[in-house]
């Protein structure tokens, strides 16, 4: 299977498919996983002694990058973490990560399939120390004795249909029903929730959260993690995080949830330079506190971009330097940027980058970056920049 594994998987099963010695069809099914996540799961891809499944759980898995993230989490939390238990096993990538921070996971999974595989796939990962249930979810937590130190559930976001769903109490299982028994039966739970959660409407459902961590790979948001713990704190203290894992590094930036409507910010028209938060830090709500933490003004309420005098260090986004400022007209547009191509961003305008970028004539790509926003007088103004 090794030397296949660029190969193409149609032309694999077409050439044996009359080799009575191979099963060429499982065969195939193993080369196309690994093609789909060498990225999002480096080291299980390059254990030839793991196996995939078909390709739904396959999308639905943590990449490595987010469940070592989690662990990481849980681990700050509690350094001598005893017992995790993972309702939500899946295809197992949490329960890896975790098992290197916890002396004993329990893996919980009801479908038998993806149960077997990870009996099969985590002494091959060399993890000795996971218990693997193939049970439903809810009995098991139900049975617990004791409280364990901590609760692991990633619910399934998608409805009888296949639809996908972001609301808690609409995913499987509902972290809002199960939640008091959650509380009850371990010290400390950790919620996995889909990036489009609505945060603020999870709070008001979940009391006792002390922690939220926005996951952000590569500027892509990917999953929203709730903490809850066993010494709960005000709304306005729970502490929010937005981190951006790269591939070498990781941006982070904290704030209190009361900071952000504490804080006094400044509008400006656009200086010098120009600031586009994250995705991490935008999907967390730190409008305010972004601006507060690096000295800057916002150029309007809602147009969430942020511009400054003097260069700035270290920001959580994207920096720029400003060349120009024109209308949203082809003959101005091509006055600064002659060429008529340019990367194309629309913050709090009234267009989309397509019906923008159709109107003014601009071709995509090249080194100059367009902002296409609201100031604060209201005029609807094209911000032309190139990259600090």
């Amino acid at each position: 299977m090794v030397a296949h594994l660029q190969d193409n998987v149609q032309q694999l099963l077409l050439r044996y498919a009359a080799n009575k010695q191979i099963d060429i069809r499982k065969v195939a099914v193993q080369i196309a996983a690994r093609q789909r996540v060498r990225d999002k799961l480096p080291t299980w891809c390059a254990n030839p002694g793991v196996l995939f499944p078909p390709t739904l759980p396959l999308e639905q898995a943590s990449s490595e990058q987010t469940a070592r993230y989690k662990a990481a989490v849980v681990s700050a939390f509690t350094p001598r973490l005893n017992r995790l238990v993972d309702l939500t096993g899946g295809l197992g990538v949490d329960a890896w990560a975790f098992a290197n921070v916890a002396g004993h996971v329990t893996y919980v999974e009801r479908q038998a399939p993806l149960a077997e595989l990870a009996t099969h796939n985590f002494p091959q990962l060399a993890c000795h120390n996971v218990e693997v249930l193939n049970a439903q979810s809810e009995t098991v937590l139900q049975q617990l004795d004791a409280p364990v130190d901590w609760i692991y559930l990633d619910p399934a976001r998608r409805d009888d249909r296949g639809g996908r769903v972001v609301r808690l109490d609409e995913c499987e299982p509902n972290a809002v029903a199960w939640w008091p028994l959650l509380r009850q039966k371990a010290t400390y739970v950790l919620l996995k929730t889909s990036p489009l959660i609505d945060i603020e409407a999870a709070l008001r459902q979940l009391p006792g959260i002390r922690a939220v961590q926005v996951v952000a790979v590569r500027h892509e948001v990917k999953e929203v993690l709730f903490v809850a713990t066993p010494d709960e704190v005000a709304p306005d203290e729970v502490a929010v995080t937005a981190v951006d894992l790269l591939p070498d590094s990781e941006v982070r930036f904290s704030f209190r949830r009361g900071d952000e409507r504490a804080v006094a910010v400044s509008f400006a028209d656009p200086q010098a330079y120009l600031y586009e938060p994250n995705a991490a830090v935008l999907k967390a709500g730190a409008f305010r506190a972004v601006a507060e933490r690096f000295g800057l003004a916002k150029l309007a309420p809602h147009s969430h971009l942020y511009t400054s005098a003097e260069p700035v260090g270290d920001f959580p986004g994207r920096a720029f330097k400003l060349e120009g400022i024109c209308k949203p007209n082809r003959a101005d547009v091509q006055a600064l940027v002659p060429a008529m191509k340019a990367n194309l961003t629309v913050r709090n305008y009234p267009q989309s980058v397509e019906e923008l970028r159709k109107k003014v004539g601009l071709k995509e790509g090249g080194d100059v970056y367009i902002f296409a926003t609201t100031l604060l007088n209201g005029d609807k103004r094209l911000l032309v920049t190139r990259k600090l």
